[in-house]
């Protein structure tokens, strides 16, 4: 049974506790990744804040801290509610410049809350910064935000890299807090050298490169040992209905037909539609097609001309074009190389088909779409094993919430293994200057095991 102590102490089997190192805020905290790691490294949280009441209460029944709150109220130009800290990080809001959004920048309001992060900084000089946002943060249509960023924290005296340091967990090794989650995020890691610091280089290396660690490789992942996969096929809020048993039901048929035909030669890479599955010779294609769209065409009509009488027979068998298969789910995108079968693979339902990979490395946890299907467990992924992806140990408690409340808190989440990674480059990267304005910030991160889960395993929340 976990006692609930003080946030940042640990126990070894005797209950012998260690003071905390250093102190650290936690700001768009989210369900606590940041806080994981910092306080897994011997760090003590003084100032948390998140918006979201439900991710506010999962923080608060894990880290005994509470987070809800509104930053813009506590940082501005006539308030410091936030206390002094040695380490400040934030993965503040990234809608304003993800892919996914409308891709605003700092013209729409999340986007500025960056000023209220740059409040905090000037009112208490922390000796670390370290933030993070989804990568498109640093591409070309942000270049401005990314530059703002950059001089305003070099303005008040920190040591920063130009060069984005841009980062997935699934290049690191499990020994080193990775995981088969393919999620790459930028990271601003930023190191206070004093505020007589102007004229001095402040530029800095990135924290690190976009490849695999130590010689790891991540072509090796494997879900089953690796997450691991909770043995259990049945898991609350994550069954599959009967339509999509039946779809995946058709399409493995399918494959192991497909197979057999081909003599053992896998499926071919480009999406496979049967809407558009005719005969070569009676292939039209509209004047104005784009280039990529009639390849698309021409390959399944040809691929339909090779294997006309199986698939017939197949799609009979299986009402392909009846009500029983809407046209998202008469399209298969096979991705799992040599893999046997379809329930052998990782799926995701997507508006445009069913995409198979191998059961090596997810795709990113993500907060507005449906999460990954593990075919082995003939289920979706369980919230357990989603917050193992990100690297939350097993004993974090979600409380009585719906499974699609935790699924939306993860995939808004960061990496624990992430953080912990990009945290030890940056004590290695600036060594020397923390010797000398961080000391206690540098031995604790220093001196921290190489792997998260060893900190993580024996901290008590």
């Amino acid at each position: 049974m976990r006692r609930h102590v003080s946030p940042g102490t640990y126990c070894d089997g005797v209950s012998m506790r260690r003071p905390s190192k250093f102190t650290f805020v936690d700001l768009f905290a989210g369900v606590g990744g940041f806080h994981a790691a910092l306080a897994g490294m011997g760090g003590k949280c003084v100032y948390a804040v998140e918006i979201d009441s439900a991710a506010a209460e999962v923080y608060r029944r894990n880290w005994g801290l509470a987070s809800l709150g509104d930053v813009t109220a506590d940082a501005n130009d006539t308030t410091m509610n936030v206390p002094a800290h040695d380490v400040l990080v934030a993965g503040f809001p990234c809608q304003p410049f993800s892919k996914s959004g409308a891709q605003k920048g700092m013209d729409e309001t999340r986007g500025t809350l960056y000023w209220n992060i740059l409040k905090i900084i000037q009112a208490h000089h922390p000796k670390v910064v370290l933030l993070e946002n989804v990568r498109n943060l640093a591409g070309p249509r942000h270049m401005h935000e990314w530059q703002v960023i950059i001089e305003t924290l070099r303005a008040e005296g920190y040591r920063v890299s130009e060069t984005p340091a841009i980062f997935s967990p699934h290049l690191l090794p499990p020994d080193r807090g990775g995981r088969p989650q393919v999620r790459e995020r930028v990271f601003i890691g930023a190191t206070f050298v004093g505020e007589n610091a102007a004229g001095q280089d402040l530029d800095a290396e990135p924290l690190f490169l976009n490849r695999p660690v130590g010689g790891w490789d991540h072509k090796t992942w494997h879900l089953e040992s690796d997450l691991p996969l909770d043995e259990d096929h049945r898991a609350e809020g994550c069954d599959l209905s009967k339509s999509e048993r039946l779809w995946i039901d058709a399409w493995d048929d399918f494959v192991l037909q497909m197979w057999e035909e081909r003599e053992g030669r896998r499926l071919p890479g480009f999406p496979l539609w049967a809407d558009e599955w005719v005969l070569t010779r009676n292939l039209e294609i509209p004047e104005g097609t784009p280039t990529w769209k009639a390849d698309y065409l021409r390959k399944n009509a040809e691929f339909y001309t090779a294997h006309r009488k199986v698939i017939d027979r197949w799609a009979k068998k299986w009402g392909i074009y009846t009500e029983k298969f809407p046209p998202s789910r008469r399209k298969l995108e096979w991705q799992a190389q040599d893999t046997a079968r379809l329930w052998d693979t990782v799926m995701h339902f997507r508006p445009s088909g069913i995409r198979a990979k191998a059961p090596t490395y997810l795709p990113a946890l993500v907060a507005i779409t449906q999460t990954s299907i593990i075919g082995p467990r003939e289920r979706r992924l369980s919230p357990r094993e989603a917050a193992r992806l990100q690297g939350l140990p097993d004993w974090f408690d979600f409380g009585p919430q719906q499974p699609a409340a935790t699924y939306r808190q993860l995939g808004n989440g960061v990496s624990v293994g992430a953080v912990w990674h990009a945290l030890k480059a940056l004590a290695d990267r600036d060594e020397e200057w923390l010797k000398k304005c961080g000391p206690k910030v540098l031995a604790a991160i220093q001196h921290a095991p190489a792997n998260p889960d060893d900190a993580l395993r024996t901290l008590i929340h």
